[in-house]
């Protein structure tokens, strides 16, 4: 059992090699966040103010609980009116999705296509469509999920990020659905940890954060690029990420632009979910794995976050777990201990639960005032961080195996929902 020890050893401090560098993010964000977004705010103030034209972007499918929250939030917004159009893609919709948009002040078009399934292609329709029907075009695209709710200054400061220069804009991710369960806190957290404590920290030292599923915007000249949405991977945030990256382009960050979404609350929802992650990744790896490498040589730090943020840590996971099973039975067939090996991965183990706590214990602090539910759920749900994380482990094994196909999320959290619950967003 030695060559097991040395193994989970080896495992241990090729972990802590490649992820080293986001435990300085930490101070980095924790200490230079204020002085930098204050210097960030002066400098936009400093600037003449434009008020852009925006097309917003919104695929839903089978949403009509959810959607008019998403677009009375923009009516609420304090940007102008007149300035705000918004796009709905009823796509593949057997419910009133298309009607309620209408009816809540959206220019609606619908798909149907049972071949093609996917929010890129749906987002690519929806582009091509705004080409042929408004050939001004507009200056910038947000890209919002029907789930979502945005805070009323929302696209008043992702328009200052915009005229400061910044062609692709991410925000601050928050969930409006925090305190249901372990499992919708897990997401939120992880999300909370990546605005803050992954692209706030990029943000302070002039790298490129990473666009994460919803709540981003691009510019006229990205989308001409683009020519439409050409991203089709399980995962096309990600790959739209790559490619903006590949081609030696900063994703700006905008702590100020809060938005809310919903999280799953069971978990076959969420193993489904996030095994089509999983595979996304691996397509994406696949897809720009050496465009990534070759930014590395070439100096790209983005390339090199990007590529940590993707790979070692299925990669090391998926050989750890392989290499306890093998030497384990191997161990027992030539009459070794056992414990020792059980020793060996419950240290493993024991030690990324405590790294995997840390991290959501100092996210539950410093976010604290972020987080919309009770302190008590706040700290319990700090301490299920670690178990709703290692989760993705099986998950990882099934996606090398299986490739799912993209599925909706029902989402059921209207804003009657949140304010009964005694969440209020607006502060």
């Amino acid at each position: 059992m030695q060559t097991l020890k040395w193994v989970n050893y080896i495992v241990g401090i090729i972990f802590m090699v490649c992820y080293l560098y986001q435990f300085v993010y930490i101070p980095i964000s924790l200490f230079g966040a204020k002085a930098h977004n204050k210097k960030k705010k002066d400098r936009h103030d400093s600037l003449e103010v434009i008020y852009h034209n925006y097309a917003v972007l919104i695929c839903a499918r089978n949403e009509q609980v959810v959607i008019t929250d998403l677009i009375d939030s923009l009516h609420q917004q304090t940007y102008p009116q007149d300035k705000i159009h918004i796009f709905v893609l009823a796509d593949n919709c057997t419910d009133k999705t298309a009607e309620v948009a209408e009816k809540a002040g959206a220019t609606v078009y619908k798909r149907f296509d049972r071949t093609k399934i996917g929010k890129g292609y749906a987002l690519n329709k929806l582009l091509h469509d705004i080409k042929d029907d408004y050939p001004e075009r507009f200056d910038g695209y947000f890209v919002f999920d029907a789930d979502n709710v945005l805070s009323s200054s929302y696209i008043e400061e992702m328009n200052k990020s915009f005229c400061a220069g910044n062609d692709v804009i991410t925000s601050y991710r928050n969930s409006k659905n925090y305190g249901d369960n372990w499992i919708s806190a897990g997401y939120a957290l992880w999300f909370l940890r990546e605005s803050r404590y992954l692209n706030q920290a990029r943000d302070i030292i002039g790298a490129s954060a990473n666009v994460s599923g919803t709540g981003f915007m691009f510019s006229r000249t990205v989308a001409e690029e683009m020519d439409g949405w050409p991203f089709h991977m399980l995962t096309e945030d990600i790959e739209f990420s790559f490619n903006q990256i590949a081609k030696g382009r900063k994703i700006a960050y905008c702590p100020t632009a809060e938005l809310f979404d919903e999280q799953p609350v069971k978990f076959s929802q969420s193993f489904r979910q996030r095994l089509r992650w999983a595979r996304g990744y691996w397509q994406v790896l696949h897809g720009y794995g050496l465009q990534m490498i070759k930014g590395i040589f070439h100096g790209s730090f983005a390339c090199f976050d990007m590529a940590m943020n993707l790979c070692p840590a299925f990669i090391l996971s998926l050989f750890s777990i392989v290499s306890n099973v093998v030497l384990t039975v191997y161990g027992v067939m030539v009459g070794d201990n056992i414990l020792d090996a059980v020793f060996s991965f419950g240290q493993l183990i024991f030690n990324a639960f405590g790294v995997l706590f840390i991290i959501g214990i100092i996210t539950t602090i410093t976010e604290w005032k972020h987080i919309r539910t009770s302190n008590v759920k706040k700290i319990l749900y700090a301490i299920t961080f670690p178990l709703y994380i290692t989760t993705y482990i099986p998950i990882a094994i099934v996606s090398i195996f299986h490739n799912p196909s993209w599925k909706p999320i029902e989402h059921k959290v209207s804003m009657s929902h949140v304010r009964a619950s005694g969440v209020d967003l607006t502060k």
